[in-house]
């Protein structure tokens, strides 16, 4: 099987933009998005370029991000390749679309790391717990690690609970959860993931996360 470069010893896809970190002050603190149902829309196990299609306001904010000197990193469950329903070739080319899309707006990601792992995954992707796969925070930390990022200052944004839980694992600041995708069934649950030391906060799209994210502000 031909395994492209961006995929580590351990199996987890950990793709750095060439530049990254160029400039940046030590120990930033950075935005972590999930991606589908998020940065594009939900529909269930992407895996083709054609079908990609960036959610309103998504790349707006991720550009602001940048302008801004803060590093944006996605993190993605990616059971769809665990399942054998595709692969990391099919994963590559929606990734260089989303790229491509986001580039066209004056946008970019700084970081993609993707778990294959799934309980029900086939060989070598089956595992009952995988670390690196949300609600864990084993991408949030490898991501923090590979960044020099200040986790404790950082925020997710997540349509689903299990992405605001991998933040609050990882020792985030707070999270973002938004009503697209899978956030309408998911909201429940992520209002309970609020504690004294993680805050979680709600919006429609990730287009408000500018407002509701402190180290987003203007000036902060």
């Amino acid at each position: 099987m031909n395994v492209p470069e961006q995929v580590e010893d351990d199996g987890i896809w950990c793709a750095v933009r060439g530049d990254a970190a160029a400039g940046w002050a030590a120990r930033r603190p950075a935005l972590f998005l999930d991606r589908d149902g998020v940065i594009v829309e939900e529909v269930g196990y992407l895996h083709r370029p054609e079908d990609v299609g960036l959610i309103a306001g998504a790349a707006e904010v991720i550009a602001a991000t940048n302008r801004q000197g803060t590093p944006v990193i996605v993190l993605t469950n990616q059971s769809g390749i665990g399942r054998g329903l595709y692969g990391w070739a099919e994963f590559a080319a929606t990734e260089a679309r989303i790229a491509a899309d986001l580039a066209a707006r004056g946008a970019h990601l700084d970081l993609v790391i993707a778990c294959p792992y799934h309980p029900e995954g086939k060989p070598p992707f089956r595992h009952p717990a995988h670390p690196c796969r949300k609600p864990l925070p084993g991408m949030i930390l490898r991501a923090g690690a590979r960044l020099d990022v200040d986790l404790p200052r950082s925020w997710i944004i997540g349509d689903r609970a299990g992405d605001l839980a991998a933040g609050r694992a990882g020792g985030l600041a707070g999270g973002l959860h938004v009503l697209t995708g899978h956030g309408p069934r998911e909201r429940a649950e992520a209002v309970k993931l609020a504690s004294r030391d993680f805050q979680v906060r709600h919006a429609d799209t990730m287009a408000g996360a500018m407002e509701l994210i402190p180290q987003l502000r203007p000036g902060q």
